[in-house]
């Protein structure tokens, strides 16, 4: 069960323990074969345990929207471990339910017999490739053994269930009807089963053979080596608005590559994004390469996922509100952030997911959080957040040329903020390399580190505490995973006083992260004791009074340089 096989030359994808995630995972693939017109068929398979998962349904409707050339097959044996099909389904079966999505072809057999399964299989097969769209086969079969080694079906099944399960052993009919219909004879049975036989042993005896990897190479494997081009300056353009820079790196990416693909709710079409990030991509590089998708945030990530498998797409999905990712967090976490690691390198998503995040606007609980803490957690996945117009845009290119997933948290605060996050225009071959923090101001008495919104603040802090006398050191961190910490540690070296300032709640948040670095790193180099200037520790309120007390505000960061100077 824990072991999670692939590969990549039999276009086997790396495997998973959690059940239904494949599902979307093989739409995003069968929608690849569609954009790149390959006469191919993608099969994904599952118990019927996991046609509960929304995931299943979500990969059923998408696939049915588009036609796509995917065959489900749900091997139905009637127990999801130790849960009868009659507490998971309603009716006792997947097949009528599923007869419901338009477009779909339903398939019910007897998984036991070979026919039934062959002529099902090759009508799907056609189907797929006259361009008809999906199917799916539910194959009602025997479960003839534990669902693990730590299972006892006799505690939860009949013996006269099992019995009859077991007589129901679909080689064994096979052996029987190739005997009776086909003339083979046993011997020559007997014969095919020793010869695999023997090959597995083989196989077996080989892998038994090898010795287990080093205990140095526990922590390899986590990301795709990756250095970002060479960054060309050009003359500074005109100044624009963050999300005037998002919207021309996505423009320059997809000009220069035909695998940017762009897509999420509402990016499509005339809206282009809630926020207008995305607008006139599908006028200039039409519905494939620009499109929208249903509101499920699971669909957005697994999609991405399978998209990304083909070596030729560079998905960059929109999840149109950070807050709104936990829907799609199955994915991101035990999926995409993993398969590089599962895989032992052989497979990887060159994805990146832009999340608008942030307060500051009265968006309230729903459209205020920060979540950048939960996902510097996830490893495999690089976590990227601008603080202005030209980092953004030089960010988001290097994001998109990573084979790494990469999330892009982009502050909506400061998508049209002109005093400090408007900048002058990078140039189509500029990059700026992660885990490369930024000195915005230099200075020898505190060292405040922000990222984000906060960088803002803390620069207009430090600004006004200029004029009282303290000199301070305001460090923009770009990305927090990876982290410069070098950066911070010699500034620190300089100062002897930090403060991190971020919005996200105090509780967990990242600066407790880098507090803990800087105590084991940088303890003899403080002369007082680490400071944060955070959210507090509830939901961001809808009220602008509340909202002001919950996030921290430039008055804050403020009082906290100034204890720290005065300590």
């Amino acid at each position: 069960m824990p072991e999670h096989f692939s590969q990549k030359n039999l276009r086997i994808p790396c495997q998973s323990s959690v059940v239904g995630s494949q599902f979307l995972q093989a739409v995003g693939m069968a929608q690849s074969i569609v954009f790149r017109g390959a006469a191919e068929v993608v099969y994904v398979s599952g118990g019927e345990g996991a046609t509960s998962q929304g995931d299943f349904h979500e990969a059923l409707n998408f696939s049915c929207i588009h036609r796509l050339p995917v065959i489900f097959v749900i091997q139905d044996n009637g127990w999801a471990i130790s849960v009868p099909v009659e507490e998971q389904t309603a009716g006792g079966s997947i097949a009528p339910i599923a007869k419901g999505y338009d477009g779909l072809s339903v398939f019910e057999i007897d998984g036991c017999n070979f026919l039934e399964g062959n002529e099902a299989c090759q009508k799907a097969v056609e189907k797929a490739r006259r361009g008809e769209g999906p199917s799916i086969i539910v194959a009602h079969v025997p479960r003839i053994a534990p669902h693990s080694s730590s299972d006892d079906p006799k505690k939860y099944q009949e013996e006269a269930c099992l019995e009859q399960g077991k007589g129901r052993d679909p080689i064994v009919l096979f052996e029987k009807w190739l005997t009776r219909e086909q003339g083979v004879s046993k011997e020559e049975i007997e014969e095919l089963k020793k010869h695999y036989f023997e090959c597995v042993e083989a196989a077996a005896r080989s892998s038994d053979e090898k010795p287990f990897p080093p205990k140095e190479s526990a922590e390899t494997k986590v990301y795709v080596p990756f250095h970002p081009p060479e960054s060309k300056p050009e003359a500074a353009g005109e100044s624009i608005v963050m999300m005037d820079a998002i919207n021309h790196a996505l423009v320059e990416e997809m000009e220069r590559d035909a695998g940017v693909i762009v897509f999420g709710q509402d990016v499509a079409k005339g809206k282009g994004g809630v926020f207008g990030i995305t607008r006139q991509l599908t006028e200039k590089f039409g519905e494939r390469r620009c499109f929208n998708t249903p509101l499920a945030e699971s669909t957005i990530v697994g999609l991405a996922i399978g998209l990304s498998s083909d070596g030729f797409h560079k998905p960059v999905a929109e999840i149109q509100f950070a807050d709104y990712s936990w829907t799609g967090m199955n994915q991101l976490f035990n999926e995409l952030s993993s398969i590089y690691y599962r895989s032992n390198g052989m497979w990887n998503c060159p994805v990146v997911i832009r999340m608008p995040y942030g307060g500051y606007i009265q968006g309230g609980p729903y459209h205020s959080q920060s979540t950048e803490a939960f996902l510097s957690h996830c490893s495999g996945l690089k976590v990227v957040i601008p603080s202005n117009a030209a980092d953004a845009k030089r960010l988001l290119k290097t994001a998109i040329r990573d084979p790494n997933p990469v999330i892009f948290l982009e502050h909506k605060a400061l998508y049209r903020q002109r005093l400090f996050a408007a900048r002058r225009e990078p140039g189509k071959e500029e990059f700026l390399e992660f885990g490369k923090a930024n000195i915005v101001k230099e200075g020898k008495d505190v060292t405040v580190v922000a990222w984000g919104m906060t960088v803002l603040m803390a620069n207009e802090a430090a600004e006004v505490l200029s004029k009282e006398g303290v000199s301070v050191e305001v460090i923009d961190l770009r990305t927090i995973v990876p982290l410069d910490f070098a950066t911070i540690l010699t500034s620190v070296q300089k100062t002897g006083k930090l403060l991190i300032a971020h919005e996200a709640a105090r509780n967990g948040g990242f600066g407790a992260e880098i507090a803990a670095r800087a105590v084991d790193e940088a303890f003899f180099f403080l002369d007082a004791p680490i400071q944060r200037v955070t959210g507090k520790n509830c939901p961001v309120p809808y009220c602008k009074a509340l909202e002001d007390e919950v996030l921290p505000q430039k008055k804050d960061i403020e009082e906290a340089i100034r204890k720290l100077a005065a300590f």
